[in-house]
């Protein structure tokens, strides 16, 4: 019998400021190449109007980045995913420096989490239920 192995998965996803589908980046192209290198991400659509923009999805869960004149210094999203240390891992082989996991106390749950600040300035914040990892 095979043992069945599970990639960490992206499962959800909340902006930090007001929209998820439109996080302010200065050029499509490297941000797409950036995030699908470095996040396992893949390209499902682009669009020129309202504004270019440039829509990335990993697992179902999808996030869009616009040339949008937004600051990205002051935008990011919250990614809650199954297994944090094996995402950590991940993204570690595949060229990030991450910090260390820490645990966060929120509406009486804890979470273990991580932080990515990308390139382009937006911050990530990679969670998952104690519990659970």
């Amino acid at each position: 019998m095979q043992k069945m192995t599970t990639q960490p998965k992206f499962k959800t996803a909340f902006p930090f400021r007001d929209d998820l589908l439109g996080l302010p980046v200065i050029d499509l192209s490297s941000t797409a190449e950036w995030y699908c290198k470095h996040f396992g991400m893949t390209e499902v659509q682009r669009t020129t109007e309202p504004v270019p923009t440039v829509f990335l999805e990993r697992d179902g869960t999808r996030i869009g980045f616009a040339v949008n004149g937004g600051d990205a210094s002051q935008d990011g999203a919250a990614i809650l995913v199954s297994d944090i240390r094996g995402l950590k891992r991940e993204f570690e082989n595949g060229g990030l420096e991450i910090g260390e996991l820490r645990t966060d106390e929120r509406d009486g749950r804890s979470l273990v989490v991580f932080f990515v600040v990308a390139p382009d300035g937006l911050c990530y914040y990679f969670h998952e239920p104690k519990e659970a990892g």
